[in-house]
């Protein structure tokens, strides 16, 4: 393969690049308050944000996998950033966005094919799984910043409130993604150090995964317990509860979000 194929699969989309700059364009929008509707600024800055994340998150995978061994990532269009070269965009980003918009719930997404017979080593294959969620950490210590750095003077509340959504659903997407079930990112990472006969005897489960914990956190008191980790989460790193919960409500902009979140 030439020097001009790599580069150009290494090249970031203009799929990417277009929803950054809706994240950029709403995100300022929210700040300075130039929309008729700062609900629907929050829900489209918030919602491309994630998006941002979900690319991140899967590049993330990608880009480890590739220096573990698997040169394929690259021709699959997956050191792009681009959202549809996914193997699933519509598990990928798709089901995701529909989540957040009913639910509030960051859903971890999937998937990037990583072709795992090229990957020699343990600890490779289990770095690989990490370096997905780990963005989602990442993400949600950038948008907790200025909360746990005490810099919120000068911040305004929509936008105050839109970052403390934004850091719920990456907290609860990072918890979730680490959770050890099969087909999690967390199973990915302690897969390697099981026997062989385990790893058999589990694989079939893998597509089933994500849909059994979905369920149990339909199961009202796990869903409270698991909110109530999450909510744990961002109190230690600054971030209230009523932040949270008015960062959904602007977000859910076809509702009412109450007066106790309007700004002051």
């Amino acid at each position: 393969m030439g020097h001009q194929g790599s580069r150009g699969e290494r090249r970031i989309s203009s799929v990417f690049l277009g929803v950054f700059a809706v994240m950029a364009v709403t995100g300022w929008a929210v700040w300075t308050g130039y929309s008729t509707s700062t609900g629907l600024a929050v829900f489209l800055f918030v919602t491309s944000a994630w998006v941002v994340s979900l690319c991140l998150h899967e590049y993330a995978h990608a880009r480890t996998a590739l220096h573990g061994g698997d040169l394929s990532v690259g021709a699959k269009g997956y050191l792009t950033l681009n959202p549809l070269k996914y193997s699933h965009p519509l598990l990928s980003i798709v089901l995701p966005v529909v989540f957040v918009i009913l639910g509030g719930l960051g859903l971890p997404g999937g998937a990037v094919y990583i072709e795992r017979g090229r990957i020699r080593g343990r600890w490779k294959h289990s770095l690989i799984s990490a370096a997905g969620p780990l963005t989602n950490v990442a993400f949600a210590v950038v948008c907790t910043a200025p909360f746990w750095l005490d810099a919120l003077d000068g911040v305004p509340m929509p936008f105050r409130y839109a970052l403390a959504f934004l850091a719920l659903l990456q907290v609860s997407a990072a918890i979730l993604n680490f959770l050890p079930v099969p087909g999690l990112d967390g199973y990915g990472v302690i897969e390697p150090w099981l026997s062989h006969r385990v790893r058999r005897e589990v694989e079939p489960l893998a597509p089933f995964g994500l849909i059994a914990v979905f369920a149990l956190l339909w199961i009202p008191e796990i869903n409270v317990f698991f909110f109530g980790v999450v909510r744990d989460l961002l109190s230690a790193l600054g971030v209230s509860d009523l932040e949270t919960d008015c960062g959904h409500a602007l977000y859910r902009f076809w509702q009412d979000a109450g007066s106790f979140c309007e700004a002051p």
